[in-house]
């Protein structure tokens, strides 16, 4: 019973932390408020939660990879493809094996495949905690979608690579070669199970769905369902689970391209989806809270074996290895611009070199967050022979300073070094989208055309028929007429879109409101008043917010 009223008050936690990052008068990020929420359930709670790693491991980062897979934007991965994959590998390797170096020479006592392990461990970056930061300081969309594409692919890198790391404390040995060998089955296993699972849990689930019909909550379930599967298949053949996880959500976006799915069923998993990923963030943020004042004091006894008195030494400890990393992502950012300016002087392009500002703000923007705890917290407990694994209340403790450092600089860096930044123009997507809704009116309007003639000719009601069909092909066609105009009659048809939204969003508002007078009244039963007002709330999600 104590453990089922813990975990209750984690998750209530995690809901109070958005009403108050949504209150404070300055931006704070909201995985900060959490962590300070856990810390004070720590305090009041008999007891603290026991974690298992790999349980942990398991409830935490398929999910989340596999979310971020699904949801992050392709067109802003592929475009950028060659800035992400050289922060996203290149720096992980570099930041590994730099900071590894790093935390070995500051704490001699941490042994080097451990110190390895942390060092990779904090080099995955955490778009969720920038997102958070950019609701209140606007990041620019394209430096936003490189962070988050930087993100889905550092995750795997950085948990692969304390992956050996962890096995060379535990065995004792690392080669080289066979570490590339292993490598390369981690990742192209992982790659595969993943795309073969989200495959083969499409294809059957569309056969079962166009010979027996949907159900809503079956098709919720199998997309929760598919990012584990796809990582217990991958582990149970010695694969990447986190590359499996990933492969299958970026599998998933495509596979719901085909557009099979009921459109109920898409509304209701995107807010399924919303909640799981609302929740397992913030409890992950949460745990950490509550589990940082036994950390602390673990990590306290463990001054003494780094040859130190004072337990200020694990604040300066936290704050060297966050600006180590700091550096070493500064250095390697500006490096890979010069790189990149190099290649585009070649092809005789005249590029815009950035400011000194921006690269400054994608080195801030890059921290730490959710998957650098769930790794962390994943470091075995014991060695093979049974002794107790060396350094993990340490490591756990700099990790997670290292997230909090990283979290407190962005949210006072980023206002600054991006207040007044020149940015490169982004791209536009308006002509692109015109061309969309015009070619999907078109499509509608054929597509009521057809309908009329098989199923108005020769019926009592054809006058009907034609005189419903023309009403809402009229609506198409203005809709096309709005979109192919240019200069000043454009602006003017976006201005007359955005009047009808508002005029739409007020009369749908006006309908809620009765239709729930009516309900409360007993005008109305409560069942057919709940239908009603999901119609309305859906026309109105589908004008967006005001």
């Amino acid at each position: 019973m104590e453990t089922i009223a813990l975990v209750l008050f984690l998750l209530l936690a995690v809901v109070i932390s958005g009403t108050l990052a949504r209150m404070s008068p300055v931006p704070v990020p909201l995985p900060l408020v959490q962590i300070v929420l856990g810390a004070l359930i720590a305090l009041f709670a008999h007891s603290v939660v026991e974690l298992n790693p790999d349980i942990f491991f398991l409830l935490f980062l398929p999910p989340l990879l596999f979310l971020d897979g699904w949801r992050i934007p392709k067109e802003g991965l592929f475009r950028d493809k060659g800035t992400i994959l050289e922060l996203a590998l290149g720096l992980v390797v570099f930041t590994v094996v730099g900071v590894g170096f790093f935390i070995h020479w500051m704490i001699p006592a941490m042994p080097l495949p451990v110190a390895f392990a942390l060092a990779a461990v904090v080099s995955p970056t955490d778009p969720i905690a920038v997102s958070a930061i950019a609701n209140r300081v606007p990041i620019p969309k394209r430096l936003l979608h490189i962070l988050e594409g930087e993100s889905l692919l550092n995750d795997a890198s950085g948990l692969v690579c304390m992956r050996f790391a962890v096995a060379a404390a535990l065995t004792g040995t690392f080669s080289p070669t066979a570490a590339v060998g292993t490598f390369l089955w981690l990742a192209l296993g992982g790659i595969a199970i993943g795309i073969a699972v989200t495959w083969g849990a499409t294809v059957t689930k569309n056969w079962v769905s166009r010979h027996f019909g949907e159900e809503t909550g079956s098709q919720i379930l199998v997309s929760l369902l598919i990012p584990f599967g796809a990582y217990l298949l991958a582990e149970e053949f010695h694969c990447s689970g986190i590359l499996a996880a990933v492969a299958a959500g970026i599998s998933m976006s495509y596979a719901e391209q085909t557009g099979q799915a009921l459109p109920v069923t898409r509304v209701r998993r995107v807010a399924v989806w919303d909640l799981i990923q609302f929740s397992a963030n913030g409890i992950i943020f949460v745990l950490l809270g509550e589990q940082l004042p036994q950390i602390v004091v673990r990590a306290k006894a463990l001054v003494h074996d780094t040859g130190h008195s004072q337990a200020v030494w694990l604040a300066i400890y936290v704050i060297a290895v966050t600006v180590a990393l700091a550096a070493l992502r500064f250095a390697w950012v500006w490096a890979s611009l010069r790189f990149t300016l190099f290649r585009a002087g070649r092809r005789g392009e005249r590029p815009r070199v950035p400011s000194w500002r921006l690269i400054a703000a994608t080195s801030l923007a890059g921290v730490r967050g959710a998957i650098t705890l769930a790794g962390v917290l994943t470091l075995p407990l014991t060695l093979t022979n049974g002794a107790p694994f060396p350094g993990r209340d340490l490591a756990i403790f700099l990790a997670a300073g290292v997230i909090i450092v990283s979290l407190v600089a962005a949210s006072l860096g980023l206002p600054y070094l991006l207040k007044g930044l020149k940015l490169p123009p982004e791209p536009s997507y308006q002509e692109e989208e015109d061309h969309a809704r015009i070619a999907a009116a078109e499509a509608a309007i054929a597509a009521i055309e057809r309908a009329l003639r098989e199923r108005g000719e020769g019926r009592n009601d054809a006058d009907v028929y034609t005189d419903v069909g023309a009403r809402i092909m009229e609506l198409y066609r203005q809709r096309i007429r709005g979109r192919s105009k240019i200069g000043e009659e454009a602006i003017e048809a976006r201005m007359a879109d955005t009047i009808e939204r508002k005029l739409r969003l007020a009369g749908l508002r006006a309908e809620r409101d009765e239709l729930y007078r009516a309900t409360r009244n007993s005008e109305l039963s409560d069942e057919l008043g709940r239908r009603l007002v999901r119609e309305v709330d859906l026309q109105e999600a589908r004008f967006g917010p005001e």
